[in-house]
Formats: structure tokens, C-alpha cells, sequence
């Protein structure tokens, strides 16, 4: 099935305990979608971009099947970029430079060719820009599902309020959750969030693991143990990307589907973080994705014999 992938494409400069880039590929679309190509191959991409924006990614990433008629190019103006700088625990950063340029007024254009789209996951952006993407479909997806940030929170809490109302997934880390909730307790943060609009509530936890919220339901996926992390930056866009890739492939949405949705975007989110940027997402193949899926189903599968005390 179709999935419709709209967000930032970038560049970004990272410097972390394992090294430092210049200029390379980022932004959250650009993760969503490489992740998702692995899965289905009805991506239709909204994004936009400058001039400076190289033309082999946007190739790549139409040989794996996204259709880039809803990506604006515009020429003589510069890409979002981004850079900062991780600390040693790697889960915390500082942010040196961001310059919005094309994304600074950014208006998604859905072409009528997008019109039918199944799946929607909405990355990163104003809730304003999140809300106009739905609004301007003419017929509601099967599912939808966004991301967030704290940033969003702070300077744009009603139009926040009424994006949420729209969708059916969102997709945080445990921080966020907190904040938007007002809860420490991620479960009773999850229920105040479905009481917001989203009937299901993912909460990443980084290197501990995702939570799937769903009524009275709680899945737990725990993280894949890496000897090395290169870079987080696009773990939870690459997370976003395999969990609704796999969600277009398999076309159910039910719970234990999203389990498993679950456990594949961990998969390709432990990928991402190898390498810096995009570099590992670039080479994979299917029979790695699935032996890195196993290896997850292994962390969480166990017999056990009970005796009487």
C-alpha cells in the first residue's frame, strides 16, 4: 500500500565522541523514506529543498520507488541545515547552527496523484504544516501518524492540540511524552495523550527500548545491544520509517501488527546509528534487516519452567 512521507530534507554537520562530518544528507524525510523503501515501494514524498540539494540523493531515492512530485526545488535558495554536537552518553546534544531558508515558509503541495494514499507519517515539522498536509487530502488514510518535539510544545500548544486531534499514531521519545502529558509515569502520560486524539501512543527510549500504547494495552521492544554508536541523530526518523514501511507492506494496523511494526522499526533504527548520516541505510540489504529483526525476537523470547515453592 501507499505510504505518504512528508517532512525535512537537509544537510547536516555532527560532531560526536567518534568523530565529526561536514556537510552530509539529513533531515527527517530523507531518513522516513529510506527506511520505508525497504518495505514498500509507493512512497510518495512532499518536502522541499534549495538548489544546493544534490540531485544523485533525490535519484536514489526514486530507484527505491518514491515518487518526488510533491518535493518543491527551489534554485536559487538554500536546504534547511542543521549541526550540533553530541556529548559522551551520546543521548544528549548541543545545537550549534540551524538555519530554516526554504523550510522557513514552507507550504506542502499535495499533487492528485497523493490523493489516494493509504498510509500518511507526518516528521517533524510546525503542527500548522502537519495539519495543512491532512487538510488538503481529499479522502482520509487509512492511518495516520506524526512526530513531534518539545520545541513544538513550547511556542505552538493549540496548534498542537488540534494536529493531535487529527491523527492516529504519534510517535515521541519519553522526554516529549512527559512534557506534552504532565506526567513522569510514561503509562499514565501515554493515556493523557490518547485522550488528545491518537488512539495509539509509540514512546522511544532510545537505548532502552520503544513503548506501544493502545487503550489498556502496553507492548514493550527493547533495544538491540551495539558495541558502537556512531551517530543517533536520524534513529528516530529511521525508527518512524521502517515502523510505517512495514505497516504499508503487511496493510493491517491492528495491534499486534503495530507490534511487530514496532520491533522492524527498531531494527532499522539500530542500522542507522552504525554509521553517520545516511551512509548505512544506503547499503542495506534485506537478509541483514531480516537477521537483525530475529536477533530482536531473540532478546524478548525465553523459556521458562515454573516449580511450585
Amino acid at each position: 500500500m501507499s505510504l505518504l512521507i512528508v517532512g525535512s530534507m537537509a544537510f547536516d554537520a555532527i560532531e560526536t565522541p567518534f568523530g565529526k562530518t561536514d556537510k552530509i544528507i539529513g533531515g527527517a524525510a530523507s531518513y522516513i523514506s529510506l527506511s520505508a523503501s525497504y518495505f514498500t515501494s509507493d512512497i510518495r514524498l512532499v518536502s522541499v529543498v534549495g538548489g544546493d540539494f544534490p540531485h544523485t540523493f533525490i535519484n536514489n531515492l526514486q530507484e527505491r520507488g518514491c515518487q518526488t512530485e510533491g518535493l518543491q526545488i527551489r534554485k536559487d535558495e538554500k536546504s534547511f541545515f542543521w549541526s550540533g554536537r553530541y556529548h559522551l552518553d551520546m543521548n544528549s546534544r548541543d545545537t550549534l547552527t540551524t538555519e530554516l531558508n526554504v523550510l522557513a515558509d514552507f507550504d506542502p503541495v499535495i499533487p492528485d496523484t497523493y490523493q489516494n494514499t493509504d498510509y500518511v507519517m507526518l516528521g517533524n515539522l510546525t503542527p500548522t504544516v502537519q495539519r495543512l498536509v491532512i487538510e488538503r487530502l481529499k479522502k482520509r488514510p487509512k492511518l495516520i501518524a506524526m512526530d513531534t518535539m518539545n520545541f513544538w510544545m513550547n511556542v505552538a500548544w493549540d496548534e498542537l492540540m488540534k494536529t493531535l486531534a487529527l491523527v492516529d499514531v504519534l510517535i515521541i521519545n519519553d522526554e516529549e511524552a512527559r512534557q506534552l502529558s504532565g506526567q513522569y509515569s510514561l503509562v499514565k502520560g501515554a493515556r493523557t495523550i490518547m485522550g488528545m486524539g491518537p488512539q495509539y501512543v509509540v514512546i522511544k527510549k532510545g537505548e532502552h527500548g520503544a513503548l506501544l500504547f493502545h487503550e489498556n494495552s502496553v507492548f514493550f521492544a527493547p533495544a538491540l545491544p551495539l558495541e558502537d554508536v556512531f551517530d543517533p541523530t536520524g534513529a528516530g526518523d529511521t525508527f518512524a520509517g521502517g515502523f510505517m514501511g512495514y505497516l504499508a507492506k503487511s496493510r493491517h494496523h491492528n495491534f499486534a501488527n503495530l507490534k511487530r511494526a514496532v520491533i522492524y522499526g527498531s531494527a532499522m533504527a539500530s542500522f542507522c546509528v552504525e554509521k553517520f548520516g545516511t551512509e548505512r541505510l544506503l547499503e542495506l540489504t534485506p537478509a541483514e534487516i531480516e537477521e537483525r529483526v530475529h536477533s530482536f525476537v531473540d532478546l524478548v523470547q525465553f523459556d521458562i519452567e515454573l516449580q511450585n515453592a
